[in-house]
């Protein structure tokens, strides 16, 4: 695919993107079937999940989420496109903002300014929206509400920024050269990743792909770390010591633009659980699960300099029956 054709399918996702603003919700769906193929299927944090349609992404997605923020807004840190198994795809971070009016999900409205920390990914045909994925940081509208869902995290709870060079949204494909190497690091890193040997975290010799001043977002629940020693003691030990055994899932794109990548699967994770508690939460051994995640990455020479990680964490626990919605549930008795 030419970089043309790549930045067609940008053009299509920032359509989207004004339309999910600009548009009356009640007027909502039909806006939506103009930019999307039929039966477009379309997969959302938990407890949303999977949708097909213009019709039921707007009523059981975008029409509860524009009552309950009247004011949205849709701030956009990071925008990046390229091909992927001759797709092309368009990938996305940052916050949808609004003043929290109405209950949402269960949560209730604070009636204060409140960010919906957000990663997308789009997939185009024709200059139509042919399917997309969103993880949405339900953990952390909870907690800016007051309710905390899961227990806090070990990394610091804050309000992610954007790329320290700001330089995140992209409207026109970077160089094909800079691209490349930005996901040849990626892929290298990932690498080093499957190498653990489920003893030390040195095994994965990850000192060879982060800056020594590298910031990991993660998502509320884990929070933000900064340098790889606080990578691995606030988020990567804890996790591998949950799941040690992870592999690959089904990554349905991973994608370079410039000195960005973003990857994203459903799942992106396949593993078994340990018994180790995860989120300060007591986890059962021996259980099969899949991990939702989306990762965006700003490349700095030839180092990974910044990290935006998105989990589907009420995903996870609902595999192992707890349902962080439940309190909410009670709360409405």
């Amino acid at each position: 695919m030419t970089s043309q054709g790549t930045d067609l399918a940008r053009a299509a996702a920032f359509d989207l993107f004004q339309t999910q603003t600009a548009t009356q919700f009640d007027h909502m769906a039909a806006r939506l079937d103009a930019g999307m193929i039929e039966g477009a299927s379309w997969r959302l944090s938990c407890p949303i999940d999977e949708i097909k349609g213009a019709e039921a992404l707007a009523a059981a997605f975008w029409r509860p989420l524009r009552h309950s923020f009247p004011d949205f807004e849709r701030q956009d840190d990071i925008v990046l496109a390229g091909e992927f198994r001759d797709s092309a795809w368009v990938a996305s971070t940052g916050h949808f903002i609004g003043t929290f009016e109405r209950d949402w999900l269960g949560i209730p409205a604070n009636r204060q300014a409140t960010y919906i920390r957000y990663g997308e990914i789009l997939k185009i045909e024709n200059d139509r929206i042919a399917g997309g994925h969103m993880i949405l940081d339900i953990v952390g509208v909870a907690r800016q509400a007051g309710v905390d869902l899961v227990p806090r995290g070990l990394g610091a709870e804050l309000l992610t920024p954007a790329p320290v060079t700001h330089d995140g949204v992209r409207h026109s494909s970077g160089p094909d050269t800079e691209s490349r190497k930005s996901l040849l690091l990626v892929e290298a890193m990932i690498g080093g990743l499957m190498q653990y040997d489920r003893k030390t975290l040195s095994s994965m010799e990850q000192e060879r792909f982060w800056h020594p001043d590298m910031m990991w977002y993660g998502p509320s629940g884990i929070g933000v770390t900064r340098g790889l020693k606080g990578f691995q003691t606030y988020h990567q030990k804890p996790f591998l010591d949950f799941i040690p055994d992870r592999v690959g899932g089904n990554h349905v794109a991973r994608i370079g633009d410039g000195n960005y990548v973003a990857s994203g699967g459903w799942p992106s994770i396949n593993a078994t659980s340990s018994g180790a508690p995860w989120i300060s939460t007591p986890i059962p051994a021996g259980k099969r699960i899949t991990m939702r995640v989306m990762d965006f990455w700003r490349r700095e020479g030839d180092l990974l300099r910044e990290n935006w990680v998105f989990i589907d964490i009420p995903d996870v626990f609902r595999q192992f029956s707890i349902d962080v919605f439940a309190p909410l549930r009670r709360e409405e008795r």
